[in-house]
């Protein structure tokens, strides 16, 4: 049960972000369903309202186990830590209204397996409305004492919004595919953006309230965590707004009857479900800190992130590792040990047990040298991705060096772990931010031989090809909800500010890699040269990375 109270606030952050995903797919389904493939189906026929009616059933399916999972988790870790019954736990307002998101989500699927698009409207959308007002009633402003009838609103404005416009596009997609002629490609392409508008417009409104009520002044921007992640969620709204406006455009030439690629409003629409989607997760970490108005004290100042971010000459050369702290008590508790006859001496970190490990002046250096050698290892990877784009034929090996950099992961990301420290490999895994390095050398170790496959011996399987972009994106996805066990505000917010742009870098050379293989034209010759610009952007930032 300690373990499961330590990993529960990364734990948690992942299966809301799932939750948010569910949940938009099956309103904005409900609503695609309603406002588009019902309206629409004497012109477009009936199976575009079939497959969004199977669409927004699964989704709600997934919903109500995401929630059960959570309110589950959240009585297990109450009853642990608190004095209180598994009754009384269930009793809190957040388990209630989790609650009633699971009666929400199963009675929906059942309606929807059960009668399919036969299933009445009006029904559909009452159990969409009480859904979206249980969540909202699981957000920061539930908790607010002041303006929070504004905020309450904001909140179910913004979960309305994301579910009509994002939530909505893996029913258009499906949709494209259904649809076969000129006629039903304007029909579904300008209804869609209509509803597409009408949810940008929730997201902007509410938005601009969280940033009046929630951020306040401007130094909570870059000085808490909130507005650092806020201002990643910003960022990647931006890049849906961008590929949103292309597709409008392909839209309004459908509109005037001209032969236009839908091929390419299909990609972008894939895109927009990625970022999407990685937005979700985000929001999701969002909901784990405090509102930047809550945090006055140990704000981070402009002058600070200057002096962090100046690029100095990268550490090339490592400290000895029983300089680290860890190894350095370690050495001293065996010695006592030794010294009073004792076979065995107290471990100095226990993984799991709830306990930051101590750090000291070596331990600092040692990270720096892991983020720019690392960094190294990047640029070296998109300098030759960007000779292999120029035609230099040998250059087409480089995804090898991630095989380096991933055993250079290994070895060093986490000192006091096997093989260099005490701990086991499999004890360590207690230990979430030892658990989140491990995932990211897969990841990596991953996306190297897929890739080295399709660059090197010519792999023309088009899944394996999209592993490569896909694991990219998901390793952005997962950098912004990294957590760095570090006691001190002001650092850990610090880090952050630098593996934000690192996460965003990520999931733009992601799915512009995905853009260059499923494009076609202009369009992916393009994105055929970003991806690898992102890499080399990635490891500069690795090599100007500083923790003091």
């Amino acid at each position: 049960m300690i373990l499961l109270v330590d990993l529960f606030g990364y734990l948690s952050i992942i299966i809301h972000g799932l939750t948010i995903v569910a949940q938009s797919m099956t309103v904005g389904g409900v609503l695609f369903l309603v406002a588009l493939g019902l309206p629409l189906g004497s012109r477009i026929g009936p199976k575009v309202a079939e497959d969004t009616a199977r669409i927004a059933a699964w989704s709600a399916l997934a919903l109500a186990l995401c929630e059960a999972v959570t309110v589950a988790l959240q009585a297990a870790v109450l009853t642990a830590t608190v004095d209180l019954s598994l009754f009384e736990a269930l009793g809190a307002s957040s388990a209630e209204a989790g609650l009633v998101k699971v009666a929400c989500g199963l009675l929906l699927a059942l309606m929807l397996f059960a009668t399919g698009i036969a299933t009445p409207r009006v029904p559909m959308l009452v159990i969409c409305t009480i859904e979206l007002i249980a969540a909202t009633l699981t957000t920061h402003a539930a908790a607010r004492l002041e303006s929070s009838q504004v905020l309450f609103a904001a909140s179910f404005l913004h979960q309305l919004g994301a579910a009509i416009w994002i939530g909505g596009i893996p029913c258009f997609v499906s949709a494209l595919s259904r649809v076969d002629d000129l006629t039903g490609w304007r029909e579904v392409g300008g209804r869609f953006s209509r509803m597409s508008m009408l949810g940008v417009a929730c997201i902007v409104l509410s938005a601009a309230t969280y940033s009046a009520l929630y951020i306040a002044a401007p130094d909570a921007v870059y000085g808490t965590a909130y507005g650092v992640m806020a201002m990643a969620k910003a960022a990647m709204f931006g890049m849906l707004l961008l590929l949103g406006y292309g597709n409008f455009r392909t839209t309004e030439r459908l509109r005037r009857g001209d032969v236009t690629s839908v091929r390419r409003m299909k990609r972008f629409a894939e895109i927009e479900i990625g970022i999407g989607f990685t937005l979700f997760f985000a929001a999701a970490s969002l909901t784990s800190v405090p509102p930047s108005v809550d945090l006055t004290q140990d704000r981070v100042s402009w002058a600070e992130v200057v002096e962090r971010n100046t690029p100095v000459w990268p550490r090339l050369v490592s400290p000895q590792h029983d300089a680290l702290a860890l190894p350095a008590l370690q050495a001293q508790l065996d010695a006592e040990a030794a010294a009073d006859h004792h076979d065995h001496a107290a471990p100095a970190f226990v993984p799991g047990a709830g306990a930051l490990p101590i750090r000291n002046a070596a331990d600092i250096a040692w990270s720096e040298f892991n983020h720019h050698w690392a960094g190294i290892f990047v640029v070296l990877i998109g300098l030759l991705a960007l000779l292999n784009q120029a035609g230099l034929r040998i250059a087409r090996h480089w995804p090898l060096v991630f095989l380096g950099l991933a055993v250079f992961l290994f070895l060093r990301s986490d000192p006091e772990v096997w093989p260099m420290g005490e701990e086991g490999f499999f004890e360590s895994l207690r230990d979430i931010e030892v658990l989140q390095h491990r995932f990211f050398v897969l990841l990596t170790v991953g996306f190297a031989l897929f890739e080295w496959r399709v660059r090197a011996f010519g792999w023309q399987n088009r899944k394996a090809q999209l592993v490569f972009p896909l694991l990219t994106a998901i390793g952005g996805a997962a950098l912004l909800t990294h957590s760095h066990a570090i006691s001190n505000v002001k650092d850990a917010l610090l880090i952050e500010l630098t593996h934000t742009p690192l996460a965003l870098a990520a999931i733009v050379g992601g799915w512009a890699r995905w853009m260059e293989i499923r494009g076609e034209g202009r369009m992916a010759r393009v994105a055929g040269w970003i991806w690898p610009v992102c890499f080399v952007l990635i490891g500069f930032i690795l090599l100007i990375y500083r923790e003091a």
